[in-house]
């Protein structure tokens, strides 16, 4: 089927995929092997080794481009390991400007690994693009985005920042993890790369860690293909079936947690026990305008704090629910509760966290597919316990 015939929900199903050769499987078989036949050397049917090239996880890579309107896939162990690629193509010297609320290992990765390698990184609110303009310089290399960040739910302009970036002949990348393409495609809106941790809303179950690039720019591609098999922090097949049957998945997944997420900020925003609700959907966020145009939806992510400000408060409502689960991650079927502060980033020190609005009271919410009305008697229970 051409992509440019099919509309999100079938491309999610078809995107970028082919049927099986071999048997006609329906869903790309798992090529849970290492190595390939060769008829004389060099003389195989595309594959040699797996850590070079697997079929299923090519049959992966096809359908992230696929869904994000990329040409090119690429998919790793994990989030981390997908941000690690992208970061190695830049040497000593080279500035990178960074969004100042993000995920709390991005931030460890840059600052504890990559600066001691010599790349300079300027961590910057992003809700106004000249701020970002005043960073660039002629070491600027790479723009790296959050939106929605992680966990304040702030808003990024991506069309104005990749006027920036271009401008600087810097590379613009997106981690598109919160909001998916479903919520909203970045190379559509200028970015060169979008980065995905699928464990979260792509794989959707909470049962796979993995990782995801999709670009169009073929010299930029390459460069990333040839450091992903010297690297070599690639997925298995059998997490990539995984990641590919949530895919098939993810428009009606998404359709219903944007409805659950909507119904619970609502909720929280109503509750006395609530001091401030942090999601975009409303019209006083502080970018919602912005939300709204590069976005079909706000999406099921949220964090709130508590009116007492405690920290006692918070680790008691936290650990009181029944419903929701208190973990780490977010973008499962399952409601999600986790605490910043202490969980996702507690690698970013207290004075740098807060600065964000990372505080000690903040909650944070993956709102799942669950019925509404037992998620919010959840909230209520747990809120009203303090």
């Amino acid at each position: 089927m051409a992509k440019k015939n099919l509309k999100f929900d079938s491309l999610a199903i078809h995107g970028g995929q082919e049927s099986d050769k071999a048997y006609g499987a329906v869903m790309p078989p798992i090529y849970q092997t290492s190595t390939y036949v060769q008829a004389s050397p060099g003389d195989h049917k595309g594959y040699e080794y797996s850590r070079s090239g697997n079929p299923t996880r090519h049959a992966l890579e096809k359908s992230i481009a696929a869904i994000e309107d990329a040409q090119f896939g690429l998919a790793f162990g994990s989030g981390l390991a997908a941000i690690d690629c992208v970061l190695k193509m830049l040497k000593p010297g080279d500035e990178v400007i960074s969004t100042n609320d993000l995920y709390g290992g991005t931030y460890r990765l840059f600052k504890n690994m990559f600066e001691t390698f010599g790349i300079i990184f300027h961590f910057v609110p992003m809700g106004a693009p000249e701020t970002v303009q005043s960073h660039v310089n002629a070491n600027t290399k790479l723009i790296w985005v959050e939106t929605p960040t992680n966990p304040m739910l702030n808003i990024i302009d991506v069309e104005a920042i990749a006027e920036i970036s271009k401008a600087a002949d810097a590379i613009l990348v997106v981690d598109n993890t919160f909001a998916t393409p479903y919520l909203q495609q970045p190379l559509n809106l200028g970015a060169d790369i979008v980065m995905h941790s699928a464990t979260k809303y792509l794989g959707g179950h909470s049962d796979v860690v993995m990782g995801l690039l999709a670009l169009s720019d073929k010299t930029l591609a390459e460069k990333l293909y040839f450091i992903q098999n010297c690297s070599g922090a690639i997925c298995g097949p059998m997490d990539s079936f995984l990641v590919l049957r949530g895919i098939k998945t993810l428009a009606v997944r998404m359709q219903r947690h944007c409805e659950n997420g909507e119904i619970i900020a609502h909720f929280l925003k109503a509750h006395p026990k609530v001091g401030k609700v942090y999601w975009p959907g409303f019209e006083d966020h502080p970018n919602h305008e912005i939300a709204a145009q590069q976005m079909n939806d706000f999406g099921a992510m949220m964090s709130f704090t508590l009116a007492s400000g405690k920290l006692e408060d918070t680790i008691k409502v936290v650990s009181s629910f029944e419903v929701f689960t208190l973990a780490e991650s977010l973008g499962g079927v399952e409601s999600l509760v986790g605490h910043p502060a202490t969980m996702t980033h507690a690698s970013v020190p207290k004075e740098e966290r807060e600065k964000t609005g990372v505080v000690d009271s903040l909650i944070r919410l993956s709102v799942g597919i669950e019925d509404a009305e037992d998620l919010m008697s959840d909230l209520d229970n747990a809120l009203n316990l303090i």
